[in-house]
């Protein structure tokens, strides 16, 4: 594993068996299909692009965490963790939306390899002493609910309400005509309802455990033992200041939904990519327990192509010509890590238009010999 990234090693396509053409058709695709969103996020009238994407207004719509300039397209395709395909500005800590949620999960691991959270089947409100946890509703709610994103919590977190993704759908051919209508509640673990609140929730609560900021037990825990740069950011709104302790702390949100979270750049999530591709392993050292990421990628009950805040690909809708063992972190805009176990590939993705990942992950796969 490369321990910076000078020491990182670049091979031919042809050496990791990968069709060279058909490797820069793909790198081509890439680079022509970017986001149809601004590089500066704000449309001419002044809304907040993924904003108006979603459907979404009331008033739980402002935006209140930091939002930055993006670059333009880029990424890296690895093979047996050697980089076979690099474009763009790779190291530029861009905004990486709902990958964060991803990073969330291995923290919710290492909060239970410390004996911080005791069975991912129990109550959060045994371990956390929180109001949020309090009726008799919102008090049946376990990690488990919050990692497979079936909780059905009701309240408010930072000015935000569950309701605001009541309804709320993604995907190609997403229909978010009704995002935001209240609908009735249904008990914990039911149903599954992608809801950046209740991620949002998750992330406080593994802050109450851990009593630090969430940025600094990944930098400490896995970002630095990777090898990560230290250009990377996580950063959380303007109202999301609580006292833990006598010590003032931010909550980070698991996406940019509102501004904020996760400002990384690709060969930053390129290395996290390739210690989940190892089972946790990184040059030797254990960081995460295997037993974890197993369980991070099992199906959700709810939902067959999502685990613990990974997407699996195992569905009708999964990505052609690739195995059915990959698995994603996935932010709008769409900013992708994704992890092939079985052609050992991890792929990073910045600014590529939701509608042509597929034909991108097409043409990969049609460059892979064997």
């Amino acid at each position: 594993m490369p321990s910076r990234d000078s020491d990182w090693k670049c091979v031919a396509p042809a050496e990791a068996a990968l069709d060279p053409s058909r490797l820069a058709a793909a790198v081509e695709f890439a680079i022509a299909h970017e986001t149809v969103w601004p590089r500066s996020f704000y449309l001419p009238d002044g809304q907040y692009a993924p904003i108006q994407e979603w459907n979404e207004s009331g008033p739980w719509s402002e935006v209140v965490g930091p939002v930055r300039e993006r670059g333009g397209p880029a990424g890296l395709v690895l093979r047996n963790g050697r980089i076979v395909a690099e474009w763009g500005d790779t190291t530029r800590p861009d905004m990486s939306f709902s990958i964060a949620k991803s990073y969330l999960a291995v923290l919710a691991g290492i909060a239970v390899e410390d004996g911080l959270i005791k069975d991912v089947n129990e109550p959060i409100r045994l371990s956390v002493d929180s109001p949020f946890f309090a009726d008799s509703h919102n008090g049946r709610i376990t990690w488990l609910h919050l990692l497979q994103q079936s909780s059905e919590w009701s309240g408010q977190l930072f000015g935000k309400s569950d309701q605001v993704d009541h309804f709320r759908q993604i995907g190609a051919g997403a229909d978010n005509s009704r995002k935001g209508q209240r609908r009735d509640l249904q008990q914990p673990g039911s149903i599954y309802e992608y809801n950046d609140v209740r991620v949002n929730l998750l992330s406080y609560c593994l802050m109450l455990l851990f009593g630090r900021p969430l940025p600094d037990v990944l930098r400490e825990r896995v970002m630095d033992p990777i090898g990560a740069s230290g250009e990377w950011e996580w950063l959380g709104y303007s109202n999301s200041w609580v006292d833990i302790g006598g010590a003032r702390l931010q909550s980070v949100p698991g996406g940019s939904h509102w501004g904020g979270g996760l400002f990384m750049g690709a060969r930053d999530h390129a290395r996290f990519g390739l210690l989940i591709a190892g089972r946790g392993v990184w040059a030797g050292r254990r960081l995460l327990s295997e037993e974890w990421i197993k369980a991070m990628l099992t199906p959700s009950p709810t939902l067959a192509n999502y685990g613990f805040l990974w997407w699996l690909d195992q569905t009708a809708e999964a990505k052609p010509d690739l195995s059915s063992r990959a698995f994603y972190a996935l932010g709008a805009g769409s900013n992708v890590i994704q992890v092939d176990p079985a052609h050992d590939l991890v792929v990073v993705l910045r600014w590529l238009q939701g509608s042509a990942l597929d034909g991108f992950f097409t043409r990969l796969g049609q460059a892979i010999e064997t």
